[in-house]
């Protein structure tokens, strides 16, 4: 026969009961409550640390050119402005000792870019890419009047200012010997930095020109001549046929010129 409980020891037990289930109710909350917390905190807690971290990062990398996408003259002075994105908000991101900034593969810092933060030191490892708009002022030549397609650029038409490098891919003008008397391919207007895309290229020769092609290499320049095969546009490849027959792939560099590094 099972024992049967008297009033008493049911009376406990129901106590016993409830508040058991008290208690695990208690835990659970808490529990919940705390992952709430969790969720709700930044993705970093040192942030302000880390975006000074880029900055810095990316001031030094575009002052010492080795991330831009165009090449500038020592001499000239720059001011880098870095402009950070934000995180995608959804990230939450554990805790990290030790970050590393770099540049990611393909990614100059130049205009919109990004930056890599790597964990090197944590209990958990991760990788995020951070976005930045990179702007590095100098001088540069800038239009004084409005320029049409098709009208010859001349010294009175353009003047030194202050721009903005990196706001486009296509490099800045920065010497008047590189534009005047050029043809304008677009509108530029009054204010604006003239880009080299919005400069007609230069065509040096026709195809079936004589050509001088100029080779050089390692601590030695020799010179040969030859025949265009194809236009010789201004930063475009020109294929040349030179006198021993053999086809090469040249830049156009002047009036009939070409040149082939090794």
């Amino acid at each position: 026969m099972k024992p049967t409980l008297t009033p008493s020891q049911t009376s406990r037990a129901s106590v016993r009961s409830v508040a058991l289930l008290r208690a695990w109710l208690w835990a659970w909350v808490t529990a919940v409550a705390s992952l709430a917390m969790f969720a709700a905190m930044p993705a970093f807690a040192q942030g302000d640390t880390l975006q000074a971290t880029i900055e810095e990062f990316v001031k030094t990398q575009s002052n010492a050119g080795t991330s831009t996408a165009q090449a500038l003259e020592e001499d000239k002075p720059r001011r880098v402005q870095v402009e950070l994105g934000q995180l995608d908000p959804r990230l939450k991101l554990a805790p990290c000792e030790k970050v590393r900034a770099y540049v990611p593969t393909g990614a100059p810092l130049w205009g919109r870019s990004r930056v890599g933060l790597r964990c090197e030191q944590g209990a958990t490892r991760w990788n995020v890419f951070w976005p930045v708009t990179v702007k590095v002022y100098g001088q540069a030549l800038v239009a004084v009047v409005p320029l049409r397609p098709g009208a010859l650029v001349n010294a009175a038409d353009l003047r030194v200012a202050e721009v903005d490098l990196a706001a486009s891919p296509s490099p800045a003008i920065v010497n008047l010997t590189d534009i005047v008397g050029r043809a304008v391919a677009r509108n530029v207007e009054p204010g604006q930095s003239i880009r080299q895309e919005d400069i007609k290229l230069r065509r040096w020769f026709a195809a079936g020109d004589p050509v001088r092609v100029v080779v050089k290499g390692s601590g030695f320049q020799i010179s040969s001549e030859g025949t265009a095969l194809t236009p010789g546009d201004e930063g475009r490849c020109a294929r040349v046929r030179t006198d021993n027959g053999r086809v090469v792939c040249a830049q156009p560099v002047g009036d009939r010129q070409v040149e082939l590094v090794l």
